[in-house]
């Protein structure tokens, strides 16, 4: 499968600069691709800046973490396609960099990242796993005392004993480190 789409990309790629070059010629086709390198690289910066800013913000709980998280995905794939050669790709990339075109396409970003990673998050908010898209919460709390064995002398530690033994571990009284 990943075969056949890449051999779709290249014939794409291949009919868009064929079509490209016969409707405005060869230098003009070249000067296309190289002026929206150029936005695409002053895109990638600014949006990029506007999206840590989303994401401090929304990490301050000042605005919905939801949207600056699309907003990244978005980005990202945009600076990704725009860093890949040929003409389909860099004007997809010039695509997703534009803020009204994210604002289309972001509510799709997250019905498809809540549906695929919906079980993941509850997961990771429960403290558990997730197998074959649900969640378990594997947390294990074990009740206990801190016992200090070894008390310190002039307030530095003793480093000439453990600071965990079997017994300690275990409970076995038949350690194998003697208790002095």
């Amino acid at each position: 499968m990943p075969i056949l789409l890449f051999v779709a990309y290249v014939v794409a790629e291949i009919a868009a600069f064929a079509w490209a070059v016969s409707t405005i010629g060869v230098l003009w086709t070249i000067v296309l691709l190289l002026a929206g390198s150029v936005i695409g690289m002053v895109l990638v910066r600014s949006q990029g800046r506007k999206v840590f800013a989303g994401l401090r913000r929304a990490s301050q709980g000042e605005s919905s973490p939801t949207r600056a998280i699309a907003d990244g995905v978005l980005v990202g794939l945009g600076a990704v396609l725009m860093f890949v050669p040929g003409l389909v790709t860099s004007v997809l990339g010039l695509l997703l960099l534009l803020p009204p075109t994210r604002m289309v396409i972001r509510p799709a970003v997250v019905l498809l990242g809540a549906r695929r990673f919906g079980a993941l998050a509850a997961a990771a908010s429960a403290g558990g796993r997730v197998f074959g898209g649900r969640a378990y919460n594997s947390a294990t709390v074990i009740d206990g005392e801190v016992v200090d064995e070894y008390p310190t002398t002039a307030g530095y530690p003793r480093y000439d004993r453990p600071a965990i033994t079997r017994a300690t571990v275990e409970g076995d009284t038949g350690s194998q480190f003697p208790r002095t």
